[in-house]
């Protein structure tokens, strides 16, 4: 529950309580001596006490409540990837879409699956709190989950009907049984909206960054994190795909429907255990940080104020470091005659923390930019990947075959191998002789990742092409439904390849864009991690089918033809492999500028 004080606008995430107005009082009292001051940022319990720690411990979050936030995010990826990761043969399979149709329409759900936290966040770091928008959000994801399972099994219901009246719609099933589907596939992008940036923030707010032990858990919690989430993947990989290429298409989804709700019980079942985050500011996170730009831009003929008073603020700023960095958002501090009403103590515009706040969110743009061809790369997996495994052979002994799909499980079992590697190994190692918490720096994980991203891209190529090499030697160039007899297990390295930049980058991100965004906005933070993945799906989405149009016509196979025999997705792949490059020496080059915000590990 978010409760707002009765003196002002300050907000404090509590769960939803009966003792509101002891809680109220309460908090009231812990503002006083606080009036001067733009934010003030502790923890309090589900009782609204502010948490004490004895000998640097506390009875509430920490690691046992972190678990309890893994094991629903595992409950959450078993129900997502229960959609996601066999979606492209559902489509092309059940509503009989085209091949390109299908994969910009999964490029397209994951790109709003992507982007629509952003949107949740804002509401969670500016209205609701993380607490009350995770339930409330869960809620829609579960209704959505529940009518997909329902638009699933409607065309065997209706078609037991006798359609006597053929002008009825029933009778025309199957065109509204596509609109029902893609009706309850993006409702559960909008709930999955609310749930995935702030659930993670939730449980990262379980550990306090100013408790150094604490800080190296909170890092290793993203890890671990990450390994929960690629784990609920794997039964769906391995279990919910089999079950959807055998035909019950509605019993794999009813699972994936159960399984969240599971998760929204277990995560209310920790209600009492959390820490919740006390927030107090004058106006709006997001307010704050816009009327910088605001004012910067109403004052852009004026030169930015350099008396002492302006100079002692600015080196006592907690963000101080990078002030001489984007200027020209300095000139908010000038002086605004015609609106006194919003002015500062100072008789400015904006105050020196805004300022830097709003300098925090410019430095990530370049970073964020610089992160967008791995986002397409990481498209691939689901779509193209999965489409390559339909044409191989997938047998395992006489009479077992493994669905494409399922072969997405190496990426899970590459982030099995790989987190535990990382957190337990190679980051103490590295640490003896870097000195850092985290071994490494966040940005240098983050590249390490793409450049292993990049390299996925040439072996896929090289292995796509020894793919059509066989079509060619056994005549299969005209027979798109034959199998291609090469085993379907020659796709191993370019799973396992992304799953290992999966662990370096997504996981690299995740913790950057926490960690650097102003503290009161860290779902946020969270989103724009997530954004970077919906924007990536987009320009997947718009590649192919800018790549479709130019190499497609009525003479010609495009490279992305129904008949994969005659498409040429390697050359895709080389494609990407060369833009993967070329992100990769901006990433360094932004990198290298970039500035950590100031209380931070790199």
């Amino acid at each position: 529950m978010t409760v707002t004080s009765a003196r002002d606008d300050h907000q404090y995430e509590v769960p939803l309580l009966n003792n509101t107005e002891e809680i109220i009082h309460r908090i009231e009292d812990d503002l006083d001596g606080h009036e001067d001051q733009e934010d003030v940022d502790y923890m309090v319990d589900y009782r609204g006490e502010r948490i004490v720690f004895e000998n640097n411990k506390s009875k509430f979050g920490g690691w046992k409540s972190a678990g309890l936030i893994i094991v629903v995010d595992i409950a959450e990826g078993m129900a997502y990837y229960g959609i996601s990761s066999n979606l492209i043969n559902y489509l092309t399979g059940s509503l009989g879409q085209s091949t390109v149709t299908a994969a910009a329409n999964v490029n397209t759900w994951i790109g709003f699956i992507w982007m629509l936290p952003v949107l949740g966040a804002v509401i969670a770091d500016s209205y609701l709190g993380k607490f009350r928008t995770i339930i409330f959000s869960t809620l829609i994801y579960v209704l959505g989950l529940g009518l997909l399972t329902l638009s699933v099994v409607l065309p065997s219901l209706i078609g037991s009907l006798d359609c006597v009246d053929n002008n009825s719609i029933f009778c025309n099933y199957p065109s509204f049984q596509g609109i029902f589907f893609f009706f309850s596939l993006y409702l559960v992008a909008f709930g999955r909206a609310g749930f995935k940036p702030c659930v993670q923030a939730f449980g990262a707010d379980q550990f306090d960054a100013r408790n150094p032990e604490e800080c190296k858990s909170k890092s290793s919690f993203f890890n671990w994190w990450y390994f929960g989430l690629c784990f609920g993947s794997s039964i769906s990989r391995l279990f919910l795909t089999y079950i959807q290429d055998n035909g019950s298409w509605g019993l794999a989804f009813g699972i994936s429907f159960i399984s969240l709700a599971v998760a929204l019980i277990v995560f209310l079942l920790g209600t009492q255990t959390y820490r919740y985050s006390v927030k107090v500011e004058t106006v709006n996170p997001i307010f704050r940080i816009t009327q910088v730009f605001v004012a910067a831009a109403k004052n852009w003929r004026q030169d930015p104020p350099l008396d002492t008073v302006q100079n002692e603020e600015i080196q006592k700023s907690p963000l101080r470091i990078g002030v001489h960095q984007f200027k020209f958002l300095d000139k908010a501090l000038s002086k605004l005659p015609d609106d006194p009403t919003t002015m500062t103590k100072n008789g400015t515009k904006c105050s020196i923390s805004q300022i830097e706040d709003a300098k925090v969110i410019l430095r990530l743009v370049p970073i964020w930019i610089s992160c967008l061809i791995y986002a397409i790369v990481f498209a691939q997996y689901s779509t193209f990947f999965v489409k390559q495994g339909n044409t191989m052979d997938r047998s395992i002994g006489t009479s077992f075959k493994i669905p494409a799909a399922s072969l997405q499980i190496l990426l899970s079992i590459s982030v099995f191998l790989f987190i535990p590697l990382y957190d337990c190994a190679f980051i103490p190692f590295v640490r003896v002789f870097t000195g850092k918490p985290n071994g490494i720096t966040m940005l240098q994980r983050i590249g390490a990742g793409m450049l292993v991203s990049a390299l996925s891209m040439v072996v896929a190529a090289v292995i796509e092409k020894r793919r059509l090499l066989v079509a060619v030697d056994y005549g299969l160039m005209d027979e798109p439904e034959a199998t291609v007899p090469m085993s379907v297990w020659w796709l191993a390295p370019q799973y396992i390849m992304i799953g290992l930049a999966d662990v370096l980058t997504n996981v690299g991100l995740q913790e950057f864009f926490y960690d650097q965004v102003p503290d009161s906005l860290r779902s946020i933070g969270i989103s724009l991690y997530l954004s970077i993945l919906g924007v990536g799906s987009f320009l997947s989405g718009f590649l192919i089918s800018a790549i479709e149009r130019i190499t497609g016509g009525s003479n010609h196979y495009s490279w992305f033809s129904n008949n994969l025999n005659r498409a040429h997705l390697d050359y895709f792949y080389w494609l990407l492999a060369g833009l993967s490059l070329i992100e990769l020496a901006a990433f360094l080059y932004f990198s290298k500028t970039y500035l950590y915000k100031r209380g931070t590990s790199p």
